[in-house]
């Protein structure tokens, strides 16, 4: 039997004619299959733009408000976010936010259809905050980079009004700031009574360093200011920085010297990764390190919980590897304990004392306590207190006024239980 016979007897054989057609099918299809999935790669690769945002980057929480104030408003997968706002009175309220879930959605923004993927993966954690990891992948036809651009901006503007007007505190967490609490109400920088001249010389300064960062780079200078305040505590250092933030619209961002772990490599980290437009805050360095020559006869509480160097801390203030655009404030209720390498131009700039309260400031603080008293009574306290006391601060003046908040002449009839009061508080920081 020739080979034409035996073709011819296989194509008349209707179980090999079916498998043949079962396999020409599954081959088409394999084919088929295979053209599609290349064809959705050149398509991705050549006709669709792809932005992937992970849960560490800064602009994640704020593409997540986005996509529900401008994106995808009518999609019925939600999770929940709930906030707390603080109003101007200073009362709490919650606010229940509803954000796109995990999941896609869809939505039609600036002339174009967005998929928008948000992503969790449960078996992956992010060690910094202990939660699952996240990503939000948005996607679109055609080359619309400029597109996902706006979105960002779009996002960031909304993020920052929302935050308008308000002082944002800051604590580092790991290698990293996070926000620290609620958004605060802006302090009067006029509700911090300081001694003529003092307040209105530090202002000056730092709306002057702000405004003028090119004298710095012409000059060759770091761009970068150290304040120092010092004095005895409740004297008003930490309420004025805070008021001062709140005047010139600048974050906060308070480091603790002092907190276990903390060290070279992650301080210099945290000063190069502060956020915009924000003062760091050093509260009493003193308690961080003693000077080289009160260390044999001063010991720290905190001697010992801290792994950062005084070496490290110097380098991170003024160094090769410090960073620029920063404004550094720090506090001390003992001046003398901090070495002189430490407070030396470059690292600190301006020096200014916040003593116990003058004749002006007893004055100035009765007055805006008590505005319908004539000036003569505010004069009268200021007098009595001076003479009756070696030095009161502005924290207890403040308290005794909260006794007799609505009776002035009870603030005047009781001085002497303020001034008690105080003497018994100097003594006690002069025995220690």
């Amino acid at each position: 039997m020739g080979l034409t016979d035996i073709v011819s007897s296989l194509a008349d054989n209707p179980y090999f004619g079916a498998g043949f057609g079962l396999f020409g099918v599954g081959a088409g299809a394999a084919v088929l299959r295979k053209g599609y999935m290349l064809g959705m790669i050149l398509f991705r690769r050549h006709y669709m733009t792809t932005l992937e945002v992970p849960c560490r980057d800064k602009s994640y929480q704020w593409l997540l408000h986005w996509i529900t104030v401008r994106g995808a408003r009518n999609t019925q997968h939600l999770s929940v976010e709930t906030k707390f706002n603080q109003a101007e009175s200073g009362k709490i309220t919650t606010r229940h936010d509803f954000i796109p879930s995990v999941g896609e959605h869809f939505f039609w923004y600036g002339g174009s259809w967005i998929r928008v993927e948000r992503a969790r993966e449960e078996h992956t954690m992010d060690l910094e905050y202990g939660t699952p990891w996240e990503n939000i992948t948005f996607t679109t036809i055609g080359d619309t980079k400029r597109l996902f651009h706006e979105i960002i901006e779009e996002a960031r503007d909304i993020a920052v009004k929302q935050h308008e007007g308000k002082t944002i505190m800051y604590t580092a967490y790991g290698a990293e700031w996070r926000q620290f609490g609620h958004p605060r109400t802006p302090r009067p920088l006029q509700s911090v009574v300081l001694d003529q001249g003092v307040g209105e010389r530090i202002v000056s300064d730092v709306q002057d360093f702000i405004e003028h960062p090119e004298w710095y780079t012409s000059r060759g200078i770091p761009y970068r200011r150290g304040y120092l305040l010092h004095g005895p505590p409740g004297c008003g250092k930490s309420s004025f920085i805070t008021a001062l933030a709140g005047h010139l619209q600048l974050g906060i961002c308070v480091l603790n010297l002092s907190e276990r772990g903390l060290t070279d490599d992650r301080l210099n980290h945290l000063l190069a990764l502060a956020p915009e437009n924000s003062i760091i805050l050093l509260e009493d360095i003193d308690a961080a390190f003693a000077s080289r020559e009160e260390s044999a006869k001063v010991k720290s509480a905190y001697e010992g919980l801290s792994r950062l160097t005084f070496s490290g801390l110097l380098n991170c203030l003024d160094g090769v590897a410090s960073t620029e655009a920063r404004i550094v404030f720090m506090t001390t209720n003992y001046p003398q304990r901090l070495d002189a390498a430490l407070i030396r131009p470059g690292r600190v700039d301006v020096k200014e004392y916040i003593g116990y309260c003058t004749s002006h400031q007893l004055q100035q603080m009765f007055t805006r306590f008590y505005p319908e008293e004539p000036l003569l009574v505010a004069a009268q306290f200021a007098e009595m207190v001076l003479s009756n006391s070696v030095g009161v601060s502005a924290a207890m003046v403040q308290g005794h006024f909260l006794i007799y908040k609505d009776d002035p002449q009870g603030a005047l009839d009781n001085v002497a239980s303020l001034c008690d009061a105080q003497d018994a508080n100097v003594f006690k920081e002069k025995e220690e």
